[in-house]
């Protein structure tokens, strides 16, 4: 997939994010993965994800 510009919360200012070949199967059936990687720190961003989901799998917290 062609990278897309995003903001980059650790460059503080819209960046190009690439995405990082994907080790977790969400292509398998032709989906999209959800994990991106910004070209300049490398910094990690999830799209599509409901964040709802994260808080019950305990992989993040609410705020």
């Amino acid at each position: 997939m062609d990278p897309q510009l995003w903001h980059c919360s650790e460059c503080g200012d819209e960046r190009e994010f690439v995405q990082p070949s994907c080790v977790d199967g969400h292509t398998e059936d032709g989906g999209l993965c959800p994990e991106w990687a910004c070209i300049d720190c490398g910094a990690a961003l999830v799209t599509g994800v409901d964040v709802r989901e994260l808080v019950a799998s305990g992989l993040t917290h609410a705020a």
